[in-house]
């Protein structure tokens, strides 16, 4: 289900930032893949592209940054760090000079890969774009609402209605400037995270992605990854 909407949460106050190369532009035949752990109970893991380690040891919460890979259908493994054990094998369709997102989502007994199409053409002067994926397995469906500082916000309709597991946006291109985000269940005003202030910077695209407490579970929390600038 994709949503589009505000969705400032990205930038959420005290999250760990994980930030990709600077020049993520694909040469003709190869495409970018950067790839997110986002499974809350599997261990470090090893990423392989066509039977080759090309990521190793990578830790729960942690993105890796773009990697040139060669455009068509590339056959990708997650693995538990050292062993043989896969939790993911997929084969992915990557188009020459287009950049992708791949997350491990979901707790292991039911890990799947989320693919998506990241759109890294800058943003007008002035402005950023920012996109958010709901990867918090046990999270409930949630309403998000996306306000000046301060607003009550229990008058207020939400800035974004239902948004399941693995549900996400599209970018949204916003101005920059001085936002509040905050989190409940679908159809409740109990916030269960909120972002305080937050400052958004011109330039930036970014992905936000609402995540478990490492294990699973409470209290949730986000990473937040540099898609560019």
């Amino acid at each position: 289900m994709k949503i589009t909407s505000l969705l400032a949460l990205a930038l959420t106050v005290g999250l760990a930032t994980a930030c990709s190369e600077d020049d993520t532009t694909q040469p003709a035949l190869t495409a970018g893949v950067q790839v997110v752990h986002a499974s809350p109970d599997a261990p470090n893991v090893d990423v392989l592209v066509d039977g080759a380690i090309v990521l190793t040891n990578v830790p729960y919460k942690a993105a890796s940054g773009y990697l040139s890979v060669p455009a068509g259908t590339r056959n990708v493994k997650v693995r538990a760090t050292g062993t043989t054990t896969t939790v993911i094998d997929a084969d992915l369709p990557l188009s020459a000079g287009m950049s992708y997102t791949v997350m491990a989502t979901g707790p292991v007994a039911s890990i799947q890969a989320l693919v998506l199409t990241d759109d890294l053409s800058n943003p007008a002067a002035g402005n950023v774009k920012l996109r958010l994926v709901h990867a918090a397995p046990s999270a409930p469906t949630v309403d998000i609402y996306v306000t000046a500082p301060g607003a009550d916000i229990s008058a207020l309709a939400p800035t974004l209605a239902g948004v399941p597991f693995r549900g996400y946006s599209d970018y949204l291109e916003v101005p920059a400037g001085s936002y509040q985000v905050r989190v409940t269940p679908a159809g409740t005003k109990t916030v269960a995270l909120d972002t305080g202030t937050l400052a958004v910077a011109a330039g930036q695209i970014r992905t936000g992605v609402a995540l478990d407490a490492t294990g699973g579970g409470a209290p949730f929390g986000a990473i937040v990854v540099a898609d560019e600038n």
